[in-house]
């Protein structure tokens, strides 16, 4: 297998896949029964400085695969900013500064990435703004003369930032929740044209999420997969970096670096895209609450097993042993219940390369997480403090003098 200097390398399996495909959704060697498979972006070029933008898709645009993409088939630099304004034209670098009264209640500095005043109210656009611009620019050159409707699995701020977007661009979308979706959710949706529909478990589903299922039914007859999960579209591990560059640029501008980000974890695309963008110098703290924490569970069965440590590729080759369905998702943080964490490869690969690990948080902390946040000042509802959350629950293992991140993503309604 030949490397590639800018495309697309499937982490499991090593596949690649050209620069030039113009729906590089999901490996070739993805199949229904074995869906580990996860394509990563290569740049082995220097990384492009910062333009001078408040916008985070135009100021790391150059970075982005989709931009890769575009600029290669003869569109240019002013092409993709008027893409990019078309779509995010609001989204703007976020707050990132210490909380006085965060650290003040933990006794060490808590530095807050706050996501709740962007589009959607978290980070989620972040992931599929790449996507949405990818298709736009294939649109634009002639490589897709229909619009195949969007797919969504979510009922939380997934869906929410996905009906914007859509919106935003008149692109046709289906949202696939479960049975249980609040109905003034519903209704949100509604307002924002998206096409919603309620997904009960069926007597021949497999184990895992009936709206997954559906999510999927739907992909196989023609939708696009408008994921946060990367495994169903690798796009959306390209825009969502942009956090975590922000992060690792305020920090460098303030001349002391980060020691350790908390991220919640759901499916996992967060997580991986933060952990790639700050590196290995900074720990990566995956937390999940108590009530649903499939990668925790993962994490313990192959790092701590009992005759040795499993290696990245006995991982990603084992993965459906250890990734194991949540059997009763059940948390106040009801935005990180995905039963299976679909990115989970990545985060333990941030994990272990950074020193970090999975924190699960009791409820308890995710209940307290929330009550600091808001005293803060921070506009969060319990999945938009989660992370914090799990710093409560390792607060007795930080060091005093440890600089430490939390993300803020996920607004109170």
């Amino acid at each position: 297998m030949t490397d590639v200097g800018v495309g697309w390398r499937c982490v499991v399996c090593g596949t690649t896949v050209p620069l030039s495909e113009p729906f590089p959704w999901r490996c070739p060697r993805s199949t229904a029964t074995d869906r580990r498979h996860v394509l990563r972006f290569v740049d082995d070029r220097p990384p492009p400085r910062p333009l001078d933008d408040p916008n985070p898709f135009v100021r790391y645009g150059p970075r982005l695969a989709w931009w890769a993409f575009a600029t290669a088939n003869r569109l240019t630099d002013d092409d993709c900013v008027s893409l990019t304004r078309s779509v995010v034209g609001d989204a703007v670098v976020t707050p990132f500064c210490r909380s006085e009264v965060v650290s003040d209640e933990l006794g060490f500095d808590v530095w807050v990435k706050d996501e709740t005043g962007n589009v959607g109210g978290s980070h989620k656009f972040r992931h599929l703004t790449s996507i949405l611009l990818h298709l736009l620019a294939a649109e634009r050159l002639g490589l897709l003369p229909t619009r195949p409707p969007l797919a969504i699995a979510s009922c939380g701020n997934a869906a929410l930032a996905a009906a914007t977007l859509a919106a935003r661009v008149g692109w046709p979308i289906d949202v696939y929740v479960p049975e249980w979706m609040d109905d003034a959710f519903g209704v949100r949706l509604d307002e924002l044209a998206a096409r919603t529909h309620r997904c009960p478990r069926r007597p021949d589903d497999p184990p895992g999420d009936p709206a997954v299922h559906r999510f999927r039914d739907a992909v196989a007859a023609g939708a696009v997969p408008f994921s946060v999960q990367g495994p169903e579209n690798a796009l959306c591990l390209d825009g969502g970096r942009t956090l975590g560059w922000e992060m690792a640029d305020a920090a460098a501008a303030g001349g002391t670096p980060l020691d350790a980000v908390f991220v919640q974890v759901g499916g996992g695309a967060f997580a991986t895209c933060v952990g790639d963008a700050l590196g290995p110098s900074v720990r990566l703290h995956a937390v999940q609450a108590e009530g649903c924490a499939p990668l925790a569970r993962a994490w313990r069965l192959a790092v701590d097993e009992r005759d040795h440590e499993l290696s990245d590729h006995e991982i990603a080759a084992r993965w459906h042993e250890l990734m194991i369905p949540w059997p009763d998702p059940h948390s106040a943080a009801d935005g990180i219940l995905d039963d299976e964490t679909y990115d989970g490869l990545g985060v333990i690969t941030a994990m272990r390369r950074s020193g970090g690990g999975p924190i699960v948080a009791t409820e308890a902390h995710v209940l307290a997480a929330r009550d600091l946040a808001q005293r803060g000042g921070f506009r969060a509802s319990h999945t938009g403090a989660a992370g914090l959350a799990g710093l409560l629950a390792a607060r007795d293992h930080v060091p005093d003098d440890e600089r430490v991140a939390v993300v803020m993503s996920g607004v109170a309604r």
